[in-house]
C-alpha cells in the first residue's frame, strides 16, 4: 500500500512505525514488482473509505523505500536499516557449492549460465566452468568472452529460476563486465589439460576470441614465474630493443630477474639504453609488452618454457 500512494501521504503512516517494522518492509519491497488493483482494494477499504481507485504499480521499490524512511525516521536511522542489505538471488548463487550449482545451470541456455558465470569470483566460476558438460563449456566460455554488460532483469530471472525463494535483483540497469578478462582468469585456474582443451575447441569456431584469451591470461609482469633458464630462451627469442620498450613501465623486481639472467655487460647496455631513450609512449610499451608475452606464449605451447613454473621467482 505505501508504494502505491504518494510520497507526502505514505511518510506520516512510515513515520509511526518501528525500525524493526521498516526493515519487514524493506524485505517485502525488495521481492515486490506489480501488485493487481483489486488486491489492494481490501486493505485501502481498512484505512480509507473513500479510496476506490488504487494505483498498484509500486515507486521505485528499495529506493522509493528508503527515501520514505529517511524523510520519516531521519537520515541516520535510515541508514542504520538499509545498510543491512537484504542478500541477493546472485548472491545466494555465490555462495552456493559449484557442483550443485553447475548441476542447474548445466540446463539453462549457455548465454544464461555465462551471465551467471560472470557475477561470481574467479576460483568458484572456474569450479562451476569445470563442473558442466564438456560440450556446453566452449560455448558459455565464447558468451562469456564476448559479454561486455548484462541487463539486471536478466540475472533477476535467472537467479529467480535457480531458487525462486530468493529476493529479487534490485540493482543498476547493467553490470560492466570485462568478459575476455574474466574468461583468461578462469581458464588459468582451471586444469591445465582441461583449460588447454577448452580453447582448442573455442578456437574451431572463434580464433579471435580464443586468440585474445590467450593472450590476457598472461601479463607482462608473469613472466616473473621463469626461472632463469626459461627466461634466457625467451630473451634469446626476443629483439634487445623491443625488451628495452617493455621494460620501461616494468616492476624493479621483474627488471631485476631479467638483468640477473642474462650477462652483466648485456644488462648493463639495456639499463644505458633504457636512459637514454627518455620518455616513451604508453602505447608503445603495451605494444612491446604484448609481443613478448605472445613469444612466451608460444614458446610455453611448444615446451621450451612453461609459464606455469611456480618454483621461480614471485
Amino acid at each position: 500500500m505505501l508504494l502505491s500512494m504518494e510520497e507526502a501521504a505514505a511518510t506520516p503512516i512510515l513515520s509511526e512505525l518501528d525500525p524493526e517494522e521498516v526493515k519487514k518492509l524493506r524485505e517485502a519491497a525488495a521481492n515486490l514488482r506489480a501488485v493487481p488493483t483489486q488486491s489492494l482494494e481490501a486493505v485501502y477499504k481498512e484505512f480509507i473509505d473513500r479510496s476506490q481507485e488504487a494505483v498498484a504499480v509500486p515507486g521505485g521499490g528499495v529506493r522509493y523505500l528508503r527515501k520514505l524512511t529517511g524523510r520519516a525516521l531521519g537520515e541516520q536511522k535510515a541508514q542504520e536499516i538499509f545498510l543491512e542489505a537484504t542478500q541477493t538471488p546472485m548472491d545466494r548463487l555465490a555462495n552456493a557449492d559449484p557442483a550443485a550449482l553447475a548441476s542447474v545451470l548445466e540446463h539453462e541456455h549457455p548465454q544464461l549460465v555465462a551471465a551467471v558465470v560472470s557475477q561470481l569470483d574467479n576460483e568458484r566460476a572456474a569450479k562451476v566452468l569445470e563442473q558442466l558438460p564438456a560440450q556446453m563449456r566452449p560455448s558459455v566460455l565464447e558468451r562469456l568472452g564476448n559479454m561486455r554488460e548484462v541487463p539486471a532483469s536478466l540475472l533477476d530471472e535467472v537467479a529467480n529460476a535457480i531458487s525462486a525463494e530468493l529476493p529479487n535483483l534490485s540493482a543498476e540497469a547493467v553490470r560492466s563486465i570485462d568478459g575476455v578478462a574474466r574468461s583468461a582468469a578462469l581458464v588459468r585456474r582451471m586444469d591445465r589439460q582441461t583449460g588447454e582443451a577448452l580453447l582448442g575447441t573455442l578456437e574451431e569456431g572463434n580464433s579471435e576470441l580464443a586468440v585474445e584469451i590467450r593472450r590476457a591470461m598472461y601479463t607482462f609482469e608473469d613472466l616473473g614465474v621463469l626461472d632463469a633458464k626459461a627466461l634466457r630462451s625467451l630473451l634469446e627469442a626476443v629483439p634487445v630493443e623491443k625488451l628495452t620498450v617493455a621494460l620501461k613501465t616494468a616492476s624493479d623486481t621483474l627488471k631485476n630477474h631479467v638483468f640477473t639472467s642474462m650477462s652483466k655487460r648485456a644488462a648493463e647496455r639495456i639499463r644505458e639504453d633504457m636512459e637514454s631513450m627518455g620518455g616513451v609512449r604508453l602505447a608503445d610499451v603495451e605494444a612491446a609488452q604484448r609481443e613478448i608475452v605472445e613469444v612466451a606464449l608460444r614458446l610455453d605451447a611448444e615446451g621450451t618454457i612453461s609459464l606455469e613454473n611456480n618454483n621461480a621467482m614471485v
